[in-house]
């Protein structure tokens, strides 16, 4: 049996140390193509752009950035540049992805985008603990064997992934569970300064379901969700 081919992408830009760690994680499992924003587009959503020309350029063998956001660039890659991969994989993501983020999240859109147009995929983030160093080969290290598994399970037609791993010590060996996203609303508050508004809401803050994803991966656990569209 051939080994896997994986489309790469994310909402924090071609170069960034997530992607780059997924990059040599994935091709542990199968053969890795990329085709990632040109630019960061955290908190995009499902933003695509059918106004506008976009730019490709190719940045390494079998690696090209865009100049769209991160569904624009699941729709580039497999409509006209890597049509035959077997999976889409989003991230690792520089934050979490969580219950009522999945909204507003590129990472999860590039996901959801590959879904829609028939691929099995799988958004990946790394929640952050303020003031806690990120080891990215960690990060690596908690995904590995999870992803390992998803790959194994497969995925339904029109269903997709969403994983965070916790922010947790060398040492720690998190459970992983199974769980659905929470839906509860951010901590949305904002403050006035000069006659402007300014969003004030705490991330961690955030109101959170007992056995849900924002919940579990605050505790300390791998949360994978079983997304549908």
């Amino acid at each position: 049996m051939s080994a896997p081919r994986f489309l790469l992408t994310n909402d924090d830009g071609w170069d960034a140390p997530g992607l780059a760690a997924l990059k040599m994680l994935a091709a542990e499992f199968g053969e890795v193509f990329v085709l990632a924003p040109l630019e960061p587009h955290s908190y995009a959503g499902h933003r695509v752009t059918t106004d506008a020309p976009l730019r490709l350029t190719e940045t390494a063998t079998r690696e090209f950035a865009l100049s769209g956001t991160p569904a624009d660039c699941v729709r580039v890659a497999l409509t006209e540049v890597f049509r035959e991969v077997d999976w889409v994989l989003a991230g690792i993501n520089r934050g979490g992805n969580l219950g009522a983020d999945l909204y507003t999240s590129g990472t999860v859109a590039a996901a959801r985008e590959a879904a829609l147009l028939g691929k099995p995929s799988v958004a990946i983030s790394q929640f952050l603990r303020k003031g806690v160093p990120l080891d990215w080969a960690r990060s690596c290290e908690l995904l590995r064997p999870v992803l390992r598994g998803l790959l194994a399970d497969g995925c339904a037609a029109k269903d997709y992934w969403n994983v965070n791993l916790p922010h947790v010590a060398e040492g720690i060996e998190p459970p992983v569970e199974a769980c659905e996203p929470d839906d509860q609303p951010l901590d949305v508050r904002y403050r006035w300064e000069d006659g402007l508004l300014h969003y004030a809401g705490s991330y961690p803050a955030r109101l959170r379901s007992v056995g849900k994803d924002v919940e579990r991966c605050f505790g300390g656990s791998i949360t994978v969700s079983r997304l549908r569209l």
